[in-house]
């Protein structure tokens, strides 16, 4: 029974904490905008690689193990 004045004094913070964390969310902004998220996510975006980086890409889509094979 003593435990119980722990246990509810910790699940009010922890519901107050829980709300002012979704509060601040939503007063930053985080759900303006879901339906174009959700569209983002769909499109073929092709981003425009320099030379110098699409070196970097091809040694990246080797695994780990290949890249000491080839080492």
């Amino acid at each position: 029974m003593d435990i119980l004045y722990l246990l509810i004094p910790l699940s009010a913070v922890l519901v107050l904490a829980i709300l002012g964390i979704f509060g601040w969310a939503l007063f930053r902004g985080q759900f303006e905008d879901l339906e174009g998220e959700g569209a983002r996510i769909l499109e073929d975006a092709t981003v425009a690689v320099d030379a110098d980086q699409s070196m970097l890409h091809r040694g990246e889509e080797q695994s780990p193990t290949a890249r000491n094979v080839s080492s």
